[in-house]
């Protein structure tokens, strides 16, 4: 079975050959086939290396430097102004009208005070300490009033009205009359200002009347409603 489909096949091929051989003019050109599509375009290639750089070129020539322009003359001084007229004087304006009198203010205390003062002194402990006062008169004695304040030399401190006591240390007031006052303590102490004030009777009346709430035992409140210095 395998021959019989072989032997038919080598015939066609000698039959085929045979046939080619016989005819040897060429035959006419055909037609010029249609012209294919562009081919990709191939990839770019590497840049080749740079060049060497050319010479640098020769410095041009340094100008010269131009000169300097001459100084302009210098312009004459102007001729000074003309002083211009003094203007009148203004006429004065006219006076204002006079205020009222303001009402008369209430006349002060009429007051006759004395005040003394005696630095760096020594109380004792034993007796009395006189100090000479010569302002206290009978009508002192009589009428007014005496007031007693001390405090410690070269302080400036408050002043201590008498009588005085204060851990068991007491100093007195213990008695005045014509040109004295006498003070009692119970202890000796150097180095105190001793400060008398005296106030007659009728000052010291118009003294509280138009100083209600004076306190005599306070120096500084005294002081102002009398005048001390």
């Amino acid at each position: 079975m395998k021959v019989s489909y072989i032997l038919p096949f080598f015939l066609f091929v000698i039959i085929s050959l045979n046939a080619c051989k016989s005819s040897s003019d060429p035959g006419p050109a055909g037609a010029t086939g249609a012209t294919g599509p562009a081919g990709a375009t191939g990839a770019t290639g590497a840049a080749g290396a740079a060049g060497p750089g050319g010479p640098q070129g020769v410095a041009g020539a340094t100008g010269a430097t131009g000169a300097n322009g001459t100084n302009g003359t210098v312009g004459a001084t102007g001729a000074t102004g003309v002083t211009g007229a003094t203007g009148a004087t203004g006429a004065n304006g006219s006076d204002g009208a006079t205020g009222a009198t303001g009402a008369t203010g209430a006349t002060g205390p009429s007051t006759s005070v004395a005040n003394y003062l005696f630095t760096n002194q020594t109380v004792f402990l034993v007796g009395n300490t006189r100090f000479l006062v010569p302002a206290i008169t009978q009508a002192i004695v009589n009428q007014g009033i005496v007031l007693v304040y001390f405090r410690n030399t070269g302080t400036t401190t408050s002043w201590n009205p008498l009588p005085y006591n204060e851990s068991g240390n007491t100093l007195n007031l213990l008695a005045y009359g014509v040109g004295y006052i006498d003070l009692k303590a119970n202890f000796t102490s150097p180095g105190l200002d001793i400060r008398v004030v005296i106030i007659a009777g009728t000052s010291l009346t118009n003294l509280m009347l138009h100083n209600p709430g004076l306190n005599l035992n306070n120096f500084e409140q005294v002081a102002k409603a009398t005048g001390i210095n």
